[in-house]
This record gives C-alpha cells, sequence and structure tokens, in this order.
C-alpha cells in the first residue's frame, strides 16, 4: 500500500431482518469484528432509530468500523477503515457476514491518501 491507508467497504444484503435491528447484537458483532481483525479497540457508540435501523461506530487505534442498517430492506453498509497494513479486513468481513446472516454479500477496498497522487484543489 502507497497510501495512508485502506477503506474497506462492505455490503450485505439478505440480511435477517432481526438482527438489522438489534442494537446490542450489532454492537457486540462489530467489536468482535475489530478484535478479530487484529484492531485495538477505543470505544463504540452505537445509536437505535425508530422505527427501525442502527447506526453505530467502533472507534479503533488504527481508524474506524462503521455500521449502516436499513432492516427494512435487509441491507446493511459497513466501512472498515484502518491506517495498519498488517490488519486483516478479511476475518472482520466473514465474520459480519455470518453475524448478520447474509445471503449475499460483497466488498471493495480503496486505497486512501495516496502520496503520490495528491492533488491540490481551490
Amino acid at each position: 500500500m502507497n497510501g495512508l491507508g485502506l477503506h474497506i467497504l462492505m455490503e450485505f444484503h439478505e440480511c435477517s431482518v432481526d438482527i438489522l435491528d438489534k442494537l446490542d447484537i450489532l454492537e457486540v458483532s462489530m467489536n468482535e469484528a475489530a478484535t478479530f481483525a487484529g484492531a485495538t479497540i477505543i470505544k463504540s457508540v452505537f445509536h437505535q432509530f425508530a422505527p427501525q435501523g442502527v447506526t453505530g461506530v467502533v472507534v479503533i487505534a488504527e481508524s474506524h468500523l462503521a455500521i449502516h442498517t436499513w432492516p427494512e430492506y435487509g441491507y446493511a453498509a459497513v466501512d472498515f477503515f484502518t491506517c495498519n497494513t498488517d490488519m486483516d479486513y478479511l476475518l472482520s468481513y466473514q465474520l459480519l457476514a455470518e453475524k448478520l446472516k447474509s445471503k449475499r454479500h460483497s466488498y471493495k477496498s480503496v486505497e486512501r491518501g495516496l502520496i503520490n497522487n495528491i492533488v491540490e484543489s481551490n
């Protein structure tokens, strides 16, 4: 990696509607995902929306993991940003697919802060 960080964008479709609306389960799962990847957890903050949905962030020394759920669509979006190239985000991805009971999921990674590609804007 030639950049300052790696941003993994995870898509989880056809998930358990019940799990996507359970703040306590999601917070435990996201903290577990951070731990599985080798991250150092600093704090987690989660919020339950009415009538449904959860948003949460696990702040890690290496950056963050964030989740946003739409139970009505059986969908969750997870961002995993890290500046540590030794982090194993695939372990987090696999764990979350299992915990969310996702039938269809994908991810893509984006290098952030590419030193050689910095362009100034006005």
